[in-house]
């Protein structure tokens, strides 16, 4: 299901023994577009600490119940690492972090979740394998580096400025993710501050050819022109399959569901895209 990442901010992540706090922003991986961690508030239960979540703990997210419920103890999360959220996250603490709880890393392969396309991994229950005897501080392996970051908040990258191949055109809005394989599917663009009369669209990140985050830029390779005329996004209308095959037959782009579909819905498009 496609949802927006504003739907988790809020919500109370529910363990299996209890409430543990809610859900203050969402951590992504810059170059697959994963959403790897769930940063948590958790209140005055944990001295306002915050905590990380992985997907591969979560056991369901309704955005209508207001709740992502986990596989995991409160006691768990009390003593997973420590992390300080205003800092960058390295991967010498991603893999503490994944290691502590028994997850696999999920770097290092062609999918998106090492193994899987999905937050699971083989012989998974949907249980963590909760080790307590885990280093929580291990060595980075020989091909990492502890300054290597690449994960980026959906907060910090809110507002950065998309730039086309012939000019600039609107800000990030907000963040279209799937829930199910947990990866971004589509920034929400608003052009509103470009041209009179303005709307808000997507941008599927696999159009997306460099980002900038010094600049606060995102690049893509469409025009300004075909931006302001693509399908307008209303976030009161639920995102559908349809809604996704227009918009991929405007820009005449290969779908991420189905190559097959692709080249189906091209055969029946009778007039050149911009």
């Amino acid at each position: 299901m496609l949802r927006s990442i504003e739907s988790l901010h809020g919500c109370a992540v529910v363990a299996r023994d209890g409430e543990m706090g809610t859900v203050d922003q969402a951590l992504f991986d810059d170059e697959a577009w994963g959403v790897r961690y769930l940063v948590v508030d958790t209140g005055t239960w944990m001295s306002k600490r915050q905590v990380l979540i992985s997907p591969y703990s979560i056991r369901h997210s309704d955005p209508g119940s207001g709740t992502v419920q986990v596989d995991l103890t409160r006691q768990q999360v009390r003593d997973s690492p420590d992390i300080d959220t205003h800092k960058s996250v390295s991967r010498q603490y991603e893999t503490s972090h994944l290691l502590y709880y028994g997850y696999p890393r999920y770097w290092g392969s062609a999918n998106l979740w090492g193994m899987d396309a999905y937050p699971a991994f083989p012989g998974s229950t949907g249980a963590p394998r909760f080790d307590p005897e885990a280093p929580v501080n291990p060595e980075p392996h020989a091909d990492e580096s502890p300054a290597d970051v690449r994960l980026r908040s959906t907060d910090a990258v809110k507002g950065c400025h998309i730039d086309a191949v012939d000019g600039s055109i609107g800000h990030v809005s907000g963040f279209i993710f799937d829930d199910v394989a947990w990866v971004i599917r589509y920034l929400i663009v608003d052009t509103r501050n470009w041209w009179p009369g303005g709307k808000e669209v997507l941008l599927a990140t696999q159009w997306i050819n460099h980002t900038n985050w010094f600049d606060s830029t995102v690049s893509t390779e469409l025009s300004r022109e075909a931006i302001r005329n693509s399908p307008e996004y209303d976030d009161a209308v639920p995102l559908g399959r349809s809604y996704e095959r227009t918009l991929h037959g405007f820009y005449r782009k290969e779908t991420y569901w189905s190559k097959d579909d692709t080249e189906s819905l091209l055969a029946h498009i009778g007039e050149t895209a911009p």
